[in-house]
């Protein structure tokens, strides 16, 4: 057994345990964050069971998507989004995690491929409005929610969140489950919150989160 395989078994061990201490009754996605890693290492964590990966940044990401093309690897893009590069994002990836504006929604969706299932998507919130951090508002969810919901190539999932740095991050979580939660309410079909990363997806997991984010703590520290 490998050191990727070995990490990677410990925290599919801690993820469902966290899942069981929160009496969640459906499974617990594991995103296996894999920017500045190879293909090979990619490949190695697929080899142990993994199936979905994130990336960050699109030049990197697409010579290891068609590298692993013969491998039914899910793709999800966890990247700041840039107007002059979602094209490769759109016809590359399944999930993106920061539609953060309606911009960037319209050109995904005039941007995916026809013959490809609808992008499923996520609207990243910045709740702490940090200037270096993208997000929509908590104000701006519901407009852009209903902008997404009239574009045909995407498919609105839910709701992501990176929580401020140096703060606990069990009340952001819980923030924006209850969002999750009232958006559900209002008639909005959302079925994923991606909420928590290696130092803290327990916690991420017991406010709610059915998608949580992990590098670090699979793969190992990045260069």
């Amino acid at each position: 057994m490998t050191e990727i395989t070995e990490h990677l078994r410990e925290i599919v061990e801690r993820v469902a345990r966290a899942a069981r201490v929160a009496r969640r009754t459906a499974d617990v996605t594991i995103v296996a964050v894999s920017k500045q890693k190879t293909s090979e290492e990619i490949a190695e964590a697929y080899r142990a069971g993994q199936r979905d990966f994130g990336e960050s940044y699109v030049q990197e990401a697409v010579p290891k998507i068609d590298a692993l093309r013969d491998h039914d690897i899910v793709w999800h893009f966890i990247g700041a989004p840039q107007a002059n590069k979602t094209r490769p994002v759109a016809e590359k990836f399944h999930w993106v995690h920061t539609v953060d504006r309606a911009k960037i929604a319209a050109r995904l969706n005039d941007q995916r491929p026809h013959f490809a299932a609808p992008l499923n998507v996520l609207i990243q919130v910045n709740q702490a409005h940090e200037a270096q951090k993208g997000g929509a508002s908590v104000a701006d969810v519901v407009p852009l929610a209903r902008a997404i919901l009239a574009l045909p190539r995407l498919k609105l999932r839910g709701l992501m969140t990176i929580p401020p740095a140096d703060a606990d991050p069990e009340p952001w979580f819980r923030e924006l489950a209850a969002l999750h939660a009232r958006l559900c309410r209002d008639g909005f079909a959302l079925d994923t919150l991606s909420m928590g990363m290696s130092a803290d997806f327990e916690k991420a997991i017991a406010a709610g989160s059915n998608c949580v984010r992990i590098g670090t703590a699979i793969f190992g520290p990045r260069a």
